[in-house]
């Protein structure tokens, strides 16, 4: 009995992945490596490289494997590359899904989490967001997200598959010994960026956008430490395996932080000076965006360790300090 991570080898895929295998689960990661790291992956997970589009590839693995779950990531996640290249995310993001439900339909497993985004909610009409927000996405990133959760939803009424959406607020932070991070390249997060900032890899923070509504005029966003994410899939599977609905769940801390306050909050974490210029917005870029996980935590017990955003810079500082190159050999 094993459970597939596709994108496993991704930031919140690897991290999910350790903690799975952590508790005691039999791990397959499916990537194509082409934005994840294969040293980030688990030793004691199974590692396939492929592209899920590739339907040959995908039922191979669960030819091999006896999956009785999923957990996936693969997806595309760039807001602003979304805005110039469309089509890029709904090929990869909603045909990926495609496939991988057909798979999935074909081997009879019939128990999926995946993440969207509260991207999915575009230029939220109300603060803290829930689940019963009105999911208008401004850009093709969201759309691709909210498309997949469509998907799911019919393929349950046709199929009864089950699954979990989980939408994810700002994601950031490492495990607590440095050992896997985030390393996007080109790296667009605000949070890595200010600490390549604080390292010295760049000289200073463009911050796009100074004249939001918000506190200070910079966008204001609900960040959530990856461990604590990695262990809410862990929950929502659990959860599909109790037998319970499909359902979708916000995950955040309920907390927002301007991203001035974010570079703030980073000089403390680093001890470090870090110069910054506000930039011009970029497109698609909602003002304010916080999560209400209240249902989350009724619901999947779910109880975030890391509910302070100093500390959760402090792990993903450890993990620069520890990697100045990334997973570079």
């Amino acid at each position: 009995m094993t459970i597939l991570v596709t994108g496993g080898a991704g930031y919140i895929g690897s991290h999910t992945t350790d903690r799975l295998i952590e508790q005691g689960f039999d791990v397959a990661v499916v990537d194509n490596l082409v934005t994840g790291h294969r040293q980030s992956v688990n030793s004691k997970a199974k590692f396939y490289e492929g592209d899920l589009r590739d339907r040959a590839f995908l039922e191979s693995v669960f030819t091999k494997e006896d999956i009785t779950g999923v957990v996936h990531f693969a997806a595309f996640s760039l807001v602003a590359e979304s805005m110039k290249d469309p089509l890029k995310y709904f090929d990869n993001n909603d045909y990926g899904f495609i496939v991988l439900l057909e798979v999935m339909n074909k081997f009879n497993v019939k128990q999926l989490v995946f993440s969207s985004t509260a991207a999915t909610y575009g230029e939220a009409k109300e603060i803290p967001i829930t689940e019963k927000t009105p999911q208008e996405p401004t850009n093709p990133y969201g759309e691709s997200k909210l498309t997949m959760e469509k998907f799911a939803h019919w393929q349950d009424v046709a199929h009864g598959l089950k699954w979990v959406a989980l939408r994810y607020f700002n994601v950031a932070g490492a495990k607590a010994d440095g050992s896997i991070g985030e390393d996007h390249r080109p790296e667009s997060h605000l949070i890595p960026i200010v600490l390549q900032v604080a390292s010295g890899k760049r000289e200073k923070l463009q911050i796009f956008g100074g004249d939001y509504p918000t506190k200070d005029g910079t966008n204001v966003r609900d960040y959530v430490h990856v461990v604590d994410l990695a262990d809410a899939h862990i929950l929502a599977l659990q959860y599909l395996e109790a037998g319970h609905d499909s359902n979708q769940f916000n995950l955040g801390s309920a907390t927002g932080f301007s991203n001035l306050e974010i570079v703030e909050a980073a000089r403390k974490a680093t001890k470090k000076e870090i110069p910054y210029e506000i930039a011009d917005r970029r497109p698609g870029d909602p003002s304010t965006l916080i999560a209400s996980s209240q249902k989350a935590r009724e619901i999947l017990h779910w109880e975030p360790k890391y509910d302070d955003i100093e500390k959760i810079i402090a792990t993903a500082w450890l993990w620069t300090e520890q990697h100045p190159n990334g997973f570079d050999k």
